[in-house]
């Protein structure tokens, strides 16, 4: 039985900073209902990839999706990038071709913090641990429908004014009174606007 355990690494892990951005597909237990099972995994399938390509085309890392979520994650000085990902997000699952042939309209929310955490491999899987990760979840589920929600440290590094606005937020788990986040209005020059 003990061969069949992963081994432990030699030294411990340095932790480093970095972006985690989850997005998270609006509705996806409505779809599983409504669709046949073929057309539903195939629509996961789509969104799933499409999401991989755009986070990696902006230089970030998928980390894992589960279902109708992925999570990704960019280096500490790459949060603009990160953010960019999350906030375009938004338009690929919108205009998925197959969501359009099978008559379903596909809307995500997605949620972006910024921390220490500690990567490395698990499984032969790139895995990420740390408060960023929960945060980013916990930012993605209390997103809208259409919205990224950006925690006060991403937003402070995001370096780009006028394109966020305070949000106030729900209790978190977890996490304390003193969460700030922040709705992205428009990433950079391009003025790209959320739903």
């Amino acid at each position: 039985m003990t061969d069949l355990l992963f081994p432990l690494p030699a030294r411990r892990p340095d932790p480093g900073r970095a972006c985690l951005v989850m997005v998270d597909l609006v509705g996806s237990t409505r779809l599983a209902h409504l669709l046949p099972l073929e057309d539903y995994a195939a629509l996961m399938a789509e969104f799933v990839q499409v999401l991989v390509l755009s986070f990696e085309a902006r230089g970030g890392r998928v980390l894992q999706h589960q279902g109708d979520a992925v999570l990704g994650l960019w280096p500490h000085g790459e949060v603009g990038a990160g953010v960019a990902a999350g906030h375009e997000s938004h338009e690929r699952a919108a205009r998925l071709g197959l969501a359009a042939a099978l008559g379903v309209r596909l809307q995500v929310r997605a949620g972006v913090a910024l921390g220490a955490v500690i990567t490395g491999p698990v499984g032969g899987q790139h895995s990420a641990y740390g408060l960023p990760v929960n945060y980013a979840r916990r930012l993605c589920d209390a997103a809208r429908p259409g919205e990224t929600l950006v925690c006060g440290e991403a937003a402070a590094g995001l370096g780009h004014p006028g394109t966020l606005v305070a949000r106030p937020l729900p209790p978190l788990a977890g996490f304390g009174p003193g969460c700030r986040a922040y709705a992205l209005r428009e990433v950079g020059a391009g003025a790209m606007k959320t739903g």
